[in-house]
């Protein structure tokens, strides 16, 4: 499921090359080496619950258009920049895949009950001590 999402995916990928900021001297300023990936959700034809774990997960990294835009700039080269980017978003198709476990409800028994409606009267109590003062 994930490598034929992967090979989709990579294929309706579109990449640019810009000038990476910060420092790196010549190079920066001659050589395009950061990457911006742009992945269309829309197009992965995803099934709605991993299309909405995946929306949360990109974040802000999601624009108007339905666009994953991942922006790679850590190495020199473009070829590392772009292997990162690829990799950021497989690991994020793979996180969106994983199905969260159901959460089960604590159940409390009498006892726990009963201590923790005494605690908040206590809590109640200490807080009352704490009002304005009478003369």
């Amino acid at each position: 499921m994930l490598d034929d999402l992967l090979s989709r995916a990579n294929a309706i990928a579109e990449e640019s090359f810009i000038a990476a900021s910060g420092p790196g001297g010549q190079n920066v300023n001659k050589v395009a080496t950061a990457v911006q990936l742009r992945v269309n959700i829309y197009a992965l034809g995803l099934a709605p619950r991993v299309f909405h774990r995946l929306q949360d997960l990109a974040g802000n990294r999601l624009n108007q258009a339905g666009e994953i835009v991942i922006d790679a700039r850590n190495h020199r080269t473009q070829e590392a920049n772009r292997r990162e980017a690829r990799e950021r978003l497989g690991e994020m198709l793979a996180k969106a895949l994983i199905e969260p476990k159901a959460r089960a409800k604590t159940r409390v028994n009498r006892v726990g009950k009963t201590k923790r409606l005494a605690s908040k009267k206590a809590q109640g109590e200490k807080k009352a001590l704490r009002g304005k003062v009478d003369l």
